[in-house]
């Protein structure tokens, strides 16, 4: 058992402030995670090997991982904010029965299959299998994927928006909901009640009605009022998901305290995904995510850090066949229902053998299920510690499982066409995305103003591949009006770039002088584009003609000075005007550009 007190820090002598403690886990994570990327282990692994070291099992320097805990599970809240920005309900729908179908299904029979197997394979472990609901919570545990594992992968590899990660976040989705009937049915395993799994869906409906109004009649308003701030949105937006969660997280008691016949039942963490999905159609999302994700990480280093801290000492070799055989019977199901599911609801086999793949990891809600059957007397402490190991063992190969989806799939190919799953008898799911940016203006002043216009002037076609990243939203809706798409972001955030699609265009241009920048320079900026877009053409300004070589260095393939440009269309006004042609030259100059005071460009 691990002592309920405050931290204790062993060099410290007393008790440590949480800040402390915190330090000492970043520490050890630094340190360990140096050690596996020497050994080519994933870094999540460093993670939990800190905490095993400096928890109460390996060292001792933190005693009490309450508080860590606590925090750690902010990171959770984070995670399921984020996933609820990027939640694409359309993208979700436009999969057909793929989705929905295998969603459906796929957990009641990942149970099902789960219960037979370990009802099968009980005898090789009795100590721990010999209570009625031991293969029950088995089959549970092994029926659910980790969302928090899935969707940090596919941040780090920039996969969220592929047919993967699209169909992965779609499955695991389902899985949370699944969860949340799981955890409501199970305090009435021995005499099930219907009340409670009513109460948790009308706590859901109650949610999402009480973010569809706020996020209707307030929160635009609101935003609006901070746009010119990047900061402040993201402030808000932080405000808007604990908000929510903690709205979520009150219903009971408040239904309680009236004593309503049902109680609703909302954790904080499904609100924060409502409270994401609620403005992932706003303009700041993609600036809320970048700026999001940073803060993410930070919690869910400790997250992983805490279930380290929870590696209890195996209570005989029982513990660990028993982890093992569930992580095996976990990834065999992924084959067994999941892949065939996935395939007869129309998906192509080699997307439903890799979404397979990346799914074969225990969920964090495993650990939930089986600390609440504890608590309910259902299982004892030794399956506890058979689902924590295989839960580690899997979080730590989560990774490797992405990097051998495609190769298992070349290998395993042909054996698949033996028992009649076949390639190029189907085709992957269309999700809605929108057109790329082959044009893409970074920050939007009066030069950028002159070069739409003159670009819906005499490339009119072309104006539906230019993207605008800006934040001032005053002008987005006459950015529109003139057909380029126009998105809320920072130019300063490498972040905000990457989630915008600037790594997919063909031309990037920066007019926005250094004078004007806030937070970068166009020589950094020029750095940070070429790392991310290493085959587009990147033009940028310089203020001052000395740092144009540096530019070029740097990687710009074309350098422009505001002074230099203007130079170039004045001088030979001069020159007109010496040789008294000054009236010829401005008819030219009008029939080229048109009357000066009859363009209507976005800013005037």
């Amino acid at each position: 058992m691990i002592p309920e007190h405050s931290f204790i820090i062993a060099t410290g002598g007393g008790p440590a402030p949480l800040v402390g403690s915190i330090a000492v886990c970043f520490l050890a994570a630094a340190l360990l995670v140096l050690v596996c990327q020497r050994i080519r282990l994933p870094g999540i692994a460093g993670f939990i090997f800190a905490g095993f070291v400096v928890g109460p099992v390996g060292l001792g320097i933190i005693n009490d991982r309450e508080s860590i805990e606590t925090i750690a599970g902010l990171g959770l809240v984070l995670l399921l904010f984020l996933i609820g920005l990027e939640l694409d309900l359309r993208g979700l729908l436009a999969s057909g029965r793929t989705l929905l179908v295998t969603g459906l299904l796929q957990v009641p029979m990942c149970v099902a299959a789960g219960w037979v197997a370990f009802s099968i394979l009980a005898g090789l472990v009795p100590s721990i299998t010999d209570n009625p609901y031991a293969v029950l919570y088995l089959g549970l545990a092994a029926s659910f994927s980790s969302t928090l594992l899935v969707v940090k992968v596919l941040h780090d590899r920039l996969q969220m928006d592929t047919i993967d990660g699209r169909l992965s976040v779609g499955l695991l989705i389902f899985q949370d909901i699944w969860a949340i009937v799981v955890l409501a049915l199970q305090p009435n395993l021995d005499a099930p009640a219907i009340a409670p799994l009513v109460g948790t869906f009308l706590g859901v409906g109650v949610v999402i009605v009480t973010a569809w109004a706020v996020t209707r009649f307030v929160l635009p308003s609101a935003f609006r009022l901070v746009a010119k701030s990047p900061e402040l949105v993201v402030t808000l937006a932080l405000g808007w998901c604990f908000g929510l969660g903690m709205y979520a997280g009150q219903l009971g008691p408040w239904a309680e305290a009236l004593a309503l016949p049902l109680r609703p039942s909302v954790s904080m963490e499904l609100g924060a995904l409502v409270a994401g999905a609620s403005i992932a159609s706003f303009p700041y999302a993609h600036e809320v995510v970048a700026k999001v994700g940073n803060l993410r990480d930070f919690f869910i280093t400790l997250f992983f850090v805490a279930l380290g801290m929870s590696i209890p000492v195996p209570d005989g070799a029982a513990v660990l066949l028993m982890a093992l055989l569930l992580a095996v019977v976990m990834a065999a199901l992924r084959y067994v229902v999941f892949m065939p599911l996935l395939y007869l609801n129309g998906l192509d086999r080699r997307h439903a053998l890799t979404v397979s793949t990346e799914l074969a990891q225990l969920s964090e809600f495993a650990l939930v299920i089986a600390y609440l059957g504890l608590s309910l007397g259902h299982i004892d402490g030794k399956l506890v510690s058979a689902v924590i190991f295989a839960f580690v063992l899997t979080a730590i190969l989560t990774p490797m499982l992405f990097e051998v989806a495609d190769p298992l799939h070349r290998r395993v190919g042909p054996l698949l066409a033996l028992v009649g799953i076949r390639d190029g008898d189907r085709v992957a799911p269309e999700f809605h995305a929108e057109r790329r940016a082959r044009i893409v203006l970074l920050g939007f002043h009066r030069i950028a103003s002159s070069m739409l216009h003159d670009l819906q002037r005499t490339r009119g076609t072309l104006l539906q591949d230019v993207l605008v990243i800006d934040f001032n939203v005053e002008i987005h809706d006459r950015i529109r009006a003139t057909g380029a798409r126009v998105v809320y972001g920072d130019i300063a955030n490498p972040s905000t770039l990457l989630h915008t699609g600037v790594a997919d265009a063909e031309v990037i241009v920066c007019t926005i002088p250094d004078d004007i920048l806030k937070g970068i320079t166009n020589l950094e900026l020029t750095r940070q584009l070429r790392k991310m877009a290493p085959q587009a053409k990147i033009i940028v300004n310089t203020v001052r003609l000395a740092e144009a070589d540096a530019m070029y260095e740097a990687g710009a393939d074309y350098v422009f000075s505001w002074r230099i440009e203007t130079a170039m269309g004045v001088v030979p006004a001069m020159c007109a005007a010496l040789n008294g042609e000054l009236e010829g030259f401005l008819t030219a100059r009008r029939l080229e550009i048109g009357r000066v005071a009859s363009r209507r460009e976005v800013l005037d």
